[in-house]
C-alpha cells in the first residue's frame, strides 16, 4: 500500500545537534519532530552529522510521507574532499579560531576595501577562506589531496542525494560535480559575491593557492566512471578544485533515491528569516551557542570594518549579519561560577536592578569575533565590597551578553537598515531575566515568538517552496512584545569597552589591548 507524499521537511544541522520537524505545508503546523547530538569541539567527522541526520529522521518518525526536504545547517565549517568523496580530515568548525593568522594575512594580501567589494565580508577566522589558508599553510599532505570543497550544509545535502565517498554504500557515488549549495550559505565563505551570486574564483585561488571552478552538476560530463572529477591533461594535482553549484532560493538539488525533492538549503541564519517570516524591518536577535544580529532587507551592504557581514539572504536579498562567539554559553559561565541552575541564575539576577549596582561583565569569554578578538578574554569590572553579590553577578552577565548584541544592532543600523521591531529566538531567549533585561538594553519593541525550532521551519518553508513554486505564509505565534525602558546600563557598559571599529589588519593583540584589557576604577551604579 502507497503512502501519500504531501508533506514537507526542515532540517538544522546546527552546530549541538540535528532537528528535523516534518510539516503540513498549507498549515505551517509540525506534525512530528526529532533530534540527535552532535559531538562537542570545534573540528568534528562529518559522519557524525550523517548518523545524527539520519537518527533525528528516524526520531520524527521517518519520511515516508515526506514529498520535500530542505537542510540548513552551521555555517562557514569547511568540509575537504578527495577526489572520492572522502572526507580528507575532520571538519574546522565556525569557532575554530586557529585560522585567525590566516584571515589577517588575506587582509595583508588583498585589503580589506578589496574583500568587502568582491565578496561583501572582510575575513574572519570564522569563514571558510582563512580556514583554506589554514590548510594550505599547516597540513600542505591534506591540501595537495582536495578535489571538492564544501559547507555543512552542502555536504548533508550530497548525502541525503545518494552520493558518498567510494567506500560508503551510497548509491550514487562520489560524484563531486553533483555538490551543491544556495548562496546564504556560500556567501559565508569569503569567495563568493552575494552582488553578482557567482563565486570569486580569485579570490578562492589566493585563499588556497590552487584554481577552483563550480559543480556542473552532470552526473557523466566532466566525471571518470567512478564518479570523481576528471583530471586535465597535467595531472589531478592541478585539476581545479570542485565548489558546489549555487541553486536558486526555491531550485530543486534533484531527488533523494526515495523519490524525495530536495530543496537547496541554506545557512542557518538565512533559514531562521525564512521561518519566521521576517520582512524588511524586522531585525532578528539569536541567542545559541553564538549570538547573531541580522536583519532582510534589499539594500547592498559594504562594511569595510568587516563588523557586519553583507550575506546574501535564502530568498535572493541580502541578510547584513554581526556575530557574536559570546551568547548563551555566557549563562552557562554564570551558573559554573554561581555554583547556581540556569533558573536560579535568572531569578538573582532579577533580584538585581538595572547596572548591577555598578558591576559591568565583558563578555569575551572564548575571544570575540565581532568584534574581531580571537585572543581575547572576559572580565568582570566596576567590583566593590559593596556590589560584589550573586544578585549583582548574575546581572551583569546577562547585561554583558546583551550589550555585546545591542552593539552588533548599532552596526547593522550603520549600513541603512530600518528596524521597526525585534525578534528575540534562541535558547537563551525562553530565559525570563534576559527578556526582562532587554528591556534596558534595546530601544524599539521586541517580539519573543513561541519557542519553535525556525531554523528548521525554515528550512521547511523552502521545502514547500521548492515543491510547489510558492513560498508559503505560516503563522508565528508570539507569547510576549517587551517594550524598552530607559537605563543607563550600555553607557555603563561602554566605559568599559572601546566601541570603536577594530583594525581587522592589526596584530590580534594590539587590538586585544586596545579593546577591553584596560583597566578603570569603579563606575557608580547606573540608575533604572
Amino acid at each position: 500500500m502507497s503512502v501519500d507524499r504531501r508533506l514537507v521537511a526542515g532540517v538544522d544541522s546546527s552546530t549541538q545537534s540535528c532537528k528535523v520537524v516534518i510539516v503540513d505545508p498549507s498549515t505551517g503546523g509540525i506534525l512530528r519532530s526529532g533530534s540527535a547530538p552532535h559531538p562537542a569541539g570545534t573540528e568534528v567527522d562529518p559522519e557524525a552529522w550523517w548518523s545524527a541526520l539520519q537518527q533525528a529522521v528516524s526520531e520524527a518518525g521517518g519520511f515516508a510521507d515526506v514529498a520535500a526536504v530542505s537542510i540548513s545547517g552551521q555555517q562557514h565549517g569547511l568540509i575537504a574532499l578527495d577526489r572520492h568523496g572522502q572526507v580528507i580530515r575532520d571538519a574546522l568548525l565556525w569557532n575554530d579560531l586557529r585560522s585567525d593568522g590566516a584571515a589577517r594575512a588575506l587582509i595583508a594580501e588583498i585589503g580589506a576595501d578589496e574583500f568587502v567589494d568582491r565578496a561583501g565580508v572582510v575575513p574572519v577566522a570564522s569563514f571558510t577562506g582563512a580556514k583554506l589558508r589554514w590548510l594550505r599553510d599547516h597540513e600542505p599532505d591534506n591540501a595537495s589531496r582536495v578535489a571538492a570543497v564544501a559547507l555543512p550544509h552542502d555536504w548533508l545535502t550530497w548525502r541525503l542525494l545518494g552520493h558518498g565517498p567510494s567506500s560508503s554504500s551510497a548509491l550514487r557515488g562520489p560524484d563531486l560535480e553533483a555538490l551543491v549549495t544556495d548562496a546564504s550559505d556560500a556567501s559565508g565563505t569569503a569567495y563568493f559575491s552575494a552582488v553578482t551570486g557567482r563565486y570569486d574564483l580569485d579570490l578562492f585561488r589566493a585563499a588556497f593557492g590552487a584554481p577552483a571552478r563550480e559543480a556542473t552538476g552532470s552526473t557523466t560530463t566532466g566525471s571518470t566512471t567512478d564518479g570523481s572529477p576528471a583530471t586535465d591533461e597535467l595531472g589531478p594535482t592541478t585539476a581545479p578544485i570542485v565548489l558546489p553549484r549555487v541553486l536558486a532560493p526555491h531550485e530543486s538539488a534533484g531527488h533523494t533515491p526515495e523519490g524525495i525533492l530536495v530543496g537547496p538549503g541554506a545557512g542557518d541564519n538565512a533559514a531562521a528569516a525564512l521561518g519566521l517570516g521576517a520582512a524588511a524591518g524586522d531585525v532578528i536577535i539569536s541567542i545559541g551557542t553564538s549570538g547573531t544580529v541580522f536583519s532582510p532587507t534589499r539594500l547592498e551592504i559594504n562594511d569595510s570594518s568587516g563588523m557586519v557581514a553583507g550575506f546574501a539572504s535564502a530568498d535572493d536579498g541580502r541578510l547584513p549579519l554581526v556575530a557574536t562567539l559570546n551568547a548563551a554559553r555566557v549563562l552557562d559561565s554564570a551558573a559554573a561560577l554561581l555554583r547556581a541552575s540556569h533558573t536560579d541564575v535568572a531569578a538573582l539576577a532579577l533580584a538585581s536592578s538595572p547596572g548591577a549596582n555598578g558591576l559591568t561583565l565583558v563578555p569575551y569569554f572564548e575571544g570575540e569575533r565581532t568584534p574581531n578578538l580571537p585572543s581575547a578574554t572576559a572580565r568582570l569590572e566596576g567590583m566593590t565590597l559593596a556590589n560584589s553579590t550573586p544578585e549583582n553577578v548574575a546581572r551583569a552577565f546577562v547585561e554583558g551578553m546583551l550589550c555585546g548584541l545591542a552593539d552588533g544592532l548599532d552596526a547593522v543600523l550603520r549600513q541603512g537598515v530600518k528596524v521597526q521591531r525585534l525578534f528575540l529566538i534562541g535558547g537563551a531567549a525562553r530565559n525570563p531575566a534576559v527578556r526582562e533585561v532587554a528591556r534596558d538594553i534595546f530601544t524599539v519593541p521586541i517580539d519573543v515568538p513561541e519557542q519553535a525550532e525556525y531554523v528548521a521551519i525554515g528550512a521547511a518553508r523552502q521545502a514547500a517552496w521548492t515543491l510547489t513554486g510558492t513560498s508559503p505564509r505560516w503563522q508565528v505565534e508570539l507569547v510576549a512584545t517587551l517594550h524598552p525602558r530607559p537605563s543607563q546600563v550600555r553607557q555603563q557598559y561602554h566605559s568599559y569597552t572601546n566601541t570603536n571599529v577594530i583594525d581587522a589588519t592589526r596584530p590580534a593583540h594590539e587590538n586585544s589591548d586596545n579593546d577591553h584589557r584596560r583597566s578603570s576604577g569603579a563606575q557608580a551604579p547606573v540608575e533604572g
